[in-house]
């Protein structure tokens, strides 16, 4: 790790001489090395302790901030789980799981040790916080309100350089290696901050010497196209940026933070805005909830289906039995998604949040409303 670590500092300490075209090929060089440098963490041994927890529930949330901000606070709040919480940093020495309950859905949410700067350099425990992070459907990034500009570059900065994408999309860029043939780059329109001889170079220095590649997006960078070559290291996750304490800062302020792209705001410790944040997750987690029908039985409005938006009867057969479809014969749909009650849908049909679905099938008791 020490001779990694040191390889890394060298190329940093090179990319800050050197000129636009050499930084291509050190940013490529870069990003290997620090794959190289969390492989380790699958062998950690005790080091892990705490860190290896199931993912359980509908969807997974890690609570990620530095030590102190206000994480076990807000886990012990929305669920029934209490994390250990104290004023001072390190409280929480390992990985918390809890379990919020919204409308029907299990939310598992994974109070991650404080995250200190290094941690993608293997300091403290930050390379089984990020693992931890990678699992997760969202981050929330919990920060002090009175320190949110250094905080919050800092963790951007650790989770950017192990690989994590914070509220983007993957890189509108195609690649794929082939076995001979050599390598062809065709750019769709002509690119701003690419060019091909460069591209061929970070190609050869990633040892891909046969490859097709088509550059979509003209505003594509050198680390997106990187970010494509490594997509195996590569997650993309949103993130909602959760700034607590707001009771140390004045409401000019306050008013100016909560206006900010991807953020909420809250005080644990006056229970302002929790409630704000936990329907802010639901929201970006993108879930819906469907419920089940029993024919002639009211719904079980109790227990819900959880699926992803944007997904159609042939998901929510999926989601109840593998051979459903096999039999499906039609569905009867009540709720927004219905243009009449009740619609007669097909697989194909789109179904929204809290509809009630019954799903009947050409043989007798394979009825999705039985499960």
């Amino acid at each position: 790790m020490v001779n990694i670590t040191d390889k890394i500092k060298e190329i940093e300490e090179e990319m800050a001489r050197t000129q636009n075209y050499h930084l291509g090929l050190l940013k490529g060089k870069l990003a290997r090395l620090r794959a190289q440098l969390l492989e380790p963490g699958k062998t950690a041994g005790a080091e892990g302790t705490g860190f290896d927890v199931s993912k359980s529930g509908d969807a997974r949330i890690a609570l990620v901030g530095f030590p102190s901000v206000g994480k076990s606070t807000f886990l012990s709040k929305i669920t029934k789980t209490k994390s250990e919480v104290a004023s001072y940093a390190f409280t929480t020495l390992t990985a918390i799981p809890g379990v919020l309950e919204y409308g029907g859905a299990e939310i598992q949410i994974l109070d991650l040790p404080g995250i200190i700067e290094g941690a993608s350099e293997g300091k403290g425990r930050g390379r089984q916080v990020i693992s931890a992070a990678k699992t997760s459907d969202m981050i929330v990034m919990v920060l002090d309100a009175t320190k949110r500009i250094e905080q919050r570059a800092l963790l951007e900065a650790e989770l950017e350089a192990v690989g994590i994408r914070l509220n983007q999309d993957p890189p509108n860029i195609y690649l794929k290696p082939k076995k001979a043939g050599g390598v062809k780059i065709t750019f769709q329109t002509p690119p701003k901050n690419l060019d091909e001889k460069m591209l061929y170079n970070i190609l050869k220095d990633y040892r891909i010497l046969n490859a097709e590649v088509l550059i979509r997006d003209e505003n594509a960078t050198v680390d997106q196209f990187i970010d494509v070559i490594m997509k195996d290291h590569r997650t993309y996750i949103k993130c909602l940026y959760v700034y607590n304490k707001i009771d140390s800062v004045n409401l000019e302020f306050l008013d100016k933070l909560a206006r900010e792209p991807n953020t909420a705001v809250m005080s644990c410790e006056l229970d302002l805005g929790v409630q704000d944040v936990v329907d802010r997750c639901w929201n970006e987690l993108n879930l819906i909830r469907v419920y089940t029908k029993k024919r002639g039985v009211e719904p079980d409005f109790n227990e819900a289906l959880i699926v992803r938006h944007g997904s159609t009867i042939e998901d929510v057969c999926d989601s109840l039995h593998r051979s459903m479809k096999e039999s499906f014969k039609y569905a009867l749909v009540w709720g927004a998604s219905a243009k009449h009650v009740p619609q007669r849908c097909g697989l194909s049909h789109v179904v929204s949040d809290e509809d009630v679905v019954s799903i009947v099938g050409t043989k007798s008791g394979l009825n999705a409303e039985t499960k």
